[in-house]
């Protein structure tokens, strides 16, 4: 009661220091306008007031003690009524507001203490905390800066506005906050983990594997470390350093699913298949058929072509826990890889539009859709999901797609560009409108498209490519062609279009032997292209390799080449050459 009865005099204290009498001067008198002027209190009512306000703060603590938080906001309410312009009763209604979750109102109350009180670092705090709560991170990382020039260690203060920094991706001042904490103390360890992520965030993956090893050296079990660094190693390809941290982390936490379905990831590639076995069936060890952890098992199935085990699980999933989206959806895709359609449309179509998997199966309904034929149906299916949202850059291109499958090119030129107001920096958006102003007939404005692709990404391998093959298609500009080209095979050595660009640039430049030699391993590499076969045929026709000639004008007539009547042209001139040859 003493320890009561003293935190009420210090209230007293600080609600007479704040409180006073008002004095309004009367606006000068106008026939129609009645001016109200507010009473002024007298010294007692004054004092009335403030009594009044202590003994409903006294009511207000005795409930608050008892755990009665509605009966104690009544009581502080009264007493806020009483004494208005009280910095510590505006807080104290803060916190009891955040306490009851209430963030709207704690803001609220806890800007009007700081406007009471413009320098009470303790305020500060509490409105930035309420801020972060109810996601206003540009307002609490202010306050937050504030609050620590005035107390540069708060570790707390200092930590939080570093993960609003993280948030936000302002990655350089998180690490500022971050280096400035481990200069206090070195063997900080959430602050290393923390840099860990942010240099993973950054694609910087040397600089976030020291940071994480730095934290598993102040504590080597440290779940989210081993985690993101084994997954680091996997993301990087280096599978046998994920494989040693994911058994690691596993021989601490043995129930991380998460963990397991990644580990069996990695031992497939690595050719561990007996290893990524044994993962699964601790996988099924740990839960029972159709619960939700059993996800990751049936999403493993489809990963690896196990598609009827994957469809068992997910179906035993989703009968228990129908509201479960993530395992309908992929139950939907493993009917789809079955060719069996309508139970995967029916599946996909029971995706709620709040869920993230909303839009994925949208463009999965559209697909199957055109794939049976109902394309009209596809496509108003696509007009639907962009209405809903407008900035997936898929549902354009898929749309698109479907316009420039039937040569509706004007249509699908519309689209894309409608696409790229919602995002213009789209490279794929950009780069297919090229592809297809290339397709109705406007090569320069596809070569705008290209250079606008190489602008956003230099590294863009498809529009280094595009761009060189038709320069090289139009026998110009060869030697930059060349070049262009060139910088693309770097980037994607495999890839048998950019390999036929090239043997197509030695072609136009009269050197047929290299042309033979890059267009050969062009078809190596995609066997089933008629154009590059087509290729081949006119280099070995240059030849003179007649025989050759013919055999690969005739694959590309079998691989239904676009422009079948000047195949058949060409394999008719090489058989009367073929002909004249053994007269």
């Amino acid at each position: 009661m003493k320890k009561l009865l003293s935190l009420i005099s210090a209230v007293a204290v600080v609600g007479l220091s704040v409180y006073g009498c008002s004095r309004f001067t009367a606006l000068p008198t106008q026939p129609q306008t009645k001016v109200t002027t507010p009473p002024t209190l007298t010294s007692s009512e004054v004092r009335d007031n403030k009594y009044a306000s202590y003994l409903n703060y006294m009511k207000f603590s005795l409930a608050l003690s008892k755990g009665n938080l509605k009966e104690a906001k009544e009581f502080l309410s009264t007493s806020l009524k009483n004494d208005p312009q009280s910095p510590y009763l505006n807080k104290k209604m803060a916190v009891l507001c955040k306490r009851m979750r209430d963030y709207q109102e704690a803001i609220t109350y806890a800007r009007k203490a700081l406007s009471l009180s413009p320098n009470d670092v303790g305020t500060k705090t509490l409105l930035a905390d309420l801020y972060s709560l109810v996601n206003r991170d540009q307002e609490a990382a202010m306050l937050y800066e504030q609050v620590l020039k005035e107390r540069p260690k708060d570790r707390r203060v200092r930590l939080i506005v570093t993960t609003i920094y993280i948030r936000q991706k302002e990655y350089g001042k998180a690490l500022s906050h971050l280096d400035l904490l481990l200069k206090q103390n070195p063997d900080l360890l959430i602050a290393h983990y923390y840099k860990g992520r942010i240099f993973l965030e950054m694609h910087k993956f040397k600089k976030a594997e020291e940071s994480y090893k730095r934290a598993l050296a102040l504590n080597g079990t440290l779940e989210p470390a081993l985690f993101e660094l084994a997954s680091l190693y996997q993301a990087t390809g280096q599978y046998q350093k994920a494989a040693q941290f994911y058994e690691r982390l596993l021989d601490s936490y043995p129930d991380n699913l998460g963990a397991r379905e990644k580990l069996v990831e990695v031992y497939y590639k690595l050719g561990l298949k007996d290893k990524a076995e044994k993962q699964m069936e601790a996988i099924r060890s740990r839960s029972k058929p159709g619960e939700p952890s059993r996800q990751a098992l049936g999403l493993l199935y489809l990963r690896h072509g196990r598609i009827q085990e994957s469809i068992n699980e997910l179906s035993l999933i989703v009968s228990a826990w129908p509201n479960d989206q993530k395992s309908r959806y992929y139950l939907a895709a493993g009917y789809e890889e079955l060719g069996e359609q309508e139970k995967a449309l029916e599946h996909f179509r029971k995706i709620t539009k709040d869920s993230p998997y909303y839009i994925p199966s949208q463009l999965h309904i559209a697909y199957i859709l055109d794939d049976q034929g109902k394309t009209d149906e596809a496509i108003r299916v696509l007009k639907q999901a962009i209405d809903l949202d407008k900035k997936r850059p898929e549902l354009y291109l898929m749309l698109a797609g479907i316009y420039e499958t039937a040569e509706q090119y004007p249509k699908a030129i519309k689209v894309l560009k409608e696409g790229l107001t919602n995002s213009p920096r789209d490279v794929r958006l950009i780069f297919r409108l090229g592809v297809i102003l290339d397709k109705n007939g406007d090569k320069e404005a596809c070569l705008e498209k290209m250079r606008q692709v190489l602008a956003i990404n230099p590294q863009h391998a498809e529009a280094l490519n595009y761009i060189g093959y038709t320069y090289a298609e139009q026998g110009i500009r060869l030697d930059e062609a060349m070049k262009l080209i060139k910088k693309a095979l770097k980037l994607k050595p495999n890839s048998g279009y950019i390999v036929d660009s090239l043997g197509w640039v030695y072609f136009q430049k009269g050197l047929y032997d290299e042309a033979i030699k890059y267009l050969e391993k062009a078809i190596s590499l995609t066997p089933d292209d008629p154009t590059i076969n087509e290729h081949l045929g006119d280099a070995y026709f240059k030849k003179k390799d007649y025989k050759a000639s013919l055999e690969h004008y005739k694959k590309a007539l079998s691989l239904k080449h676009p422009k079948a009547e000047e195949i058949k042209k060409k394999i008719s001139t090489v058989e009367q050459f073929l002909k004249a040859k053994k007269n």
